[in-house]
């Protein structure tokens, strides 16, 4: 855990738990509301978005700009607001949109913020299990205002991993390659649809790893504080600090063998 949190980041904590919970059942309802839903296509045609995304996203920064109107609001769906303050939020709606489109259950708000480099609050709200995780920066990591922590597994041909895949049919192909050999020293893998709720279910033990490549800052930085409060390590592949292009949060005692499998089955390997 980090030094004593600063009491202004408990209320940035705070704040974001409610308004993604705010958000995440006004989704909930709207998914539920409809038999099928107008999707439409971003990067690719397997990238979807609908109304929904839109709508919570809206929300969202509403509720963020009267509460912090000097902020800055960096959001999936397209909010960019320039703050003064030094504080910016970074803020993905629905992460795991094709689940939701689905009617799977996998899917999450997720709010995160930064000052000066660092994360300092976040939460995920998983609205079809009625999950809130949070942390703050030195206050741990809890689920439903419970404590939790990272798995105590030290061995990982006994790990459960998750992963995500590209929405590019290359990267795709290369990674789906990389899991193929991967999968054989490890207990098991998983794709769950959605980098917030796999780096949360790191953080309260349900998974021993995950990693991915070419996430969004919205994807994993409430997720990752939140992980890392409960005792996770983060890193990217290269066992640096984690970023974006390569991001990995796994149990203290199997990171260091996450790097080596990672390592030694590349995206690229032969």
């Amino acid at each position: 855990m980090s030094a004593a949190p600063l009491p202004l980041h408990l209320e940035l904590r705070d704040l974001a738990t409610n308004i993604a919970r705010t958000a995440g059942i006004a989704a909930l309802a709207g998914r539920r509301s409809v038999d099928t839903l107008d999707r439409l296509t971003k990067s690719t045609p397997t990238d979807l978005v609908t109304k929904f995304d839109r709508q919570a996203e809206a929300t969202i920064v509403a509720m963020l700009r009267e509460a912090r109107p000097d902020d800055t609001i960096i959001g999936e769906e397209g909010a960019d607001y320039g703050g003064t303050s030094g504080y910016a939020w970074h803020v993905d709606p629905i992460d795991g949109t094709t689940n939701f489109v689905f009617d799977l259950p996998g899917w999450a708000v997720s709010i995160g913020v930064e000052f000066d480099g660092s994360t300092v609050a976040g939460a995920v709200y998983v609205p079809t299990q009625n999950e809130l995780f949070a942390a703050a920066l030195g206050a741990g990591a809890t689920m439903n205002d419970r404590p939790i922590t990272a798995s105590d597994q030290h061995d990982v041909a006994l790990s459960l991993i998750c992963t995500g895949f590209s929405y590019q049919t290359e990267w795709r192909k290369a990674q789906g390659e990389r899991v193929a050999r991967i999968i054989a020293g490890v207990r098991d893998l998983r794709r769950l649809g959605a980098a917030s709720v796999d780096c949360c279910y790191v953080a309260c033990g349900r998974l021993d790893a995950y990693f991915e490549e070419n996430v969004q800052s919205w994807d994993i930085m409430a997720g990752e504080l939140i992980a890392r409060e409960a005792g996770a390590v983060s890193s990217d592949f290269a066992g640096n600090l984690a970023r974006p292009a390569e991001f990995l949060i796994a149990a203290p005692g199997v990171h260091a063998a996450m790097l080596e499998l990672i390592g030694a089955h590349s995206t690229f390997a032969d």
